[in-house]
Order: structure tokens, then sequence, then C-alpha cells
């Protein structure tokens, strides 16, 4: 039996801040919340994301990718199902995207967590990093211990990047760089939202 080592926490952990930061749904509506209604409601928003990512590398670990073998037509549902909620985020995106960000009541802190839950439940992002990158990175048959470490890192480390996310954001000099160039990164985001989820429709 092969030990977890430093390198591939630390392979997984650059992997993951990656993906975390990168133009998609996750990221997009962490950025949102913090927007509309202010820094609590983007680190809850954020919580909900990350325990539900972190729900998927378990289950990774554990052999999501021998269940999806043994039906297929399961991962094939998920996978259009999550590329068409992709592309309607997409639409919305470039809808909204000179639309003014207006400060809202704060949502409260159960329905702003299930938000980020229920979307990275669908979310295929999170799914396809789940499933491939940590098949990569770490060895077979880790023990019970080891599975409880990457899972906890992985919910950790999601949490303090969207936390960061909600706390630049509520800088004054920052939330206004970012609104005043908001059409242009909004679009560009719309454009990736898209593009990825075409693409998760097209593949087989």
């Amino acid at each position: 039996m092969e030990t977890l080592t430093l390198a591939q926490i630390g392979a997984f952990n650059a992997a993951l801040l990656i993906a975390v930061l990168g133009p998609g749904p996750a990221f997009l509506v962490a950025v949102q919340a913090s927007l509309t209604g202010g820094r609590a409601a983007g680190i809850v928003t954020g919580a909900g994301l990350a325990l539900m990512a972190a729900l998927w590398t378990l289950a990774a670990l554990l052999g999501l990718e021998a269940l999806f073998e043994l039906f297929p037509y399961a991962y094939t549902a998920l996978r259009i199902g999550g590329a068409l909620l992709v592309l309607v985020i997409a639409v919305q995106v470039w809808r909204g995207a000179r639309r003014p960000i207006e400060t809202a009541t704060p949502p409260s802190t159960r329905r702003a967590f299930a938000r980020g839950f229920f979307l990275n439940l669908g979310n295929p992002k999170s799914i396809i990093f789940s499933a491939g990158v940590l098949l990569v990175i770490f060895p077979p048959d880790l023990r019970a211990a080891e599975i409880a470490f990457i899972t906890l890192n992985h919910f950790v480390l999601e949490l303090v990047a969207y936390a960061g996310v909600a706390t630049l954001l509520a800088r004054d000099g920052v939330r206004a760089r970012y609104l005043a160039a908001k059409p242009l990164i909004t679009r560009a985001m719309a454009l990736v939202l898209g593009g990825l989820g075409l693409r998760l429709l097209v593949t087989t």
C-alpha cells in the first residue's frame, strides 16, 4: 500500500486552486453572492460550494469512477443535466453583463449555503475534477484516515479561497474596479461557460 506524500497533496492543492478560481459556475455564484449580499453571504455561499465539492472528492476516492462504469447512463444523465445547467447560466450571465449590481438584503444563512451546495451538486466542473484529477494524483488503496484528510483538506482550501474572494470584494477599491470592468469580465465568463457547456454536451 502506497503512502500519501506531501508532493501529492501539493499537486492536488495547486490543481484545486486553479479549478476553484478559474471561470466557472461556482466561482461566478460566489462573486455574485459577495457583490449583492456582502462578505458574509459570499463566505456562506462558498461554504456550501466547498462542502459539496469535498463530497465529490470523497465519492471519487471511494470509487466514483467504478460506479459510473457500472452505471454509465447515470454519468451521462448527470453530464447532460449539468451541461444544460451551465448553458442556462451562461445565457443569464451574458444578458446581465451590463445590468448594474444592486445591493440586496442578504439571504438567510441557510439559503445562501443551500444555493452553493446544490449548485455544485450538479456542477460538471466539480464532478470532472473529482473523477479525473484525483485519480491521476493519488495512488489507489488509500487508508481511511488519508481519504478523510484529503476530503477535509479540499473543504478547507476551497472555503479559504472563496472567503478570500468575498473579503477582497468587500473592499471599496476592489469592488469599484470590478464593477467598472464588469461587462467585459462577465461576458468573458459567459463565453467560457458556454464553451464548457457545449463541450460537455458533445463529449461521449
